[in-house]
């Protein structure tokens, strides 16, 4: 909803994940990568999955999908 993944490259037993921050230095960056590609490796089937952080195209808050913006108040 926030507009943090980019790009989603999946085979039937490997992911790959592209997907950004709202800024380097965001406070789950050390977290969220993590956790992601921990509860993709629960997916049945997924052996192996990778997460990298790209920082091109910058985000800003136009990526937020309008149900995420309506979840955080913002109109």
């Amino acid at each position: 909803e926030l507009g943090l993944i980019y790009s989603i490259d999946a085979t039937t037993e490997d992911v790959i994940i592209q997907m950004t921050l709202t800024s380097p230095g965001c406070p789950v960056a050390g977290s969220l990568p993590m956790e992601i590609k921990s509860r993709v490796l629960e997916i049945p089937g997924v052996k192996s999955a990778k997460v990298q952080l790209v920082w091109d195209p910058p985000w800003n808050a136009d990526m937020i999908t309008e149900a995420g913006k309506l979840q955080l108040g913002i109109f």
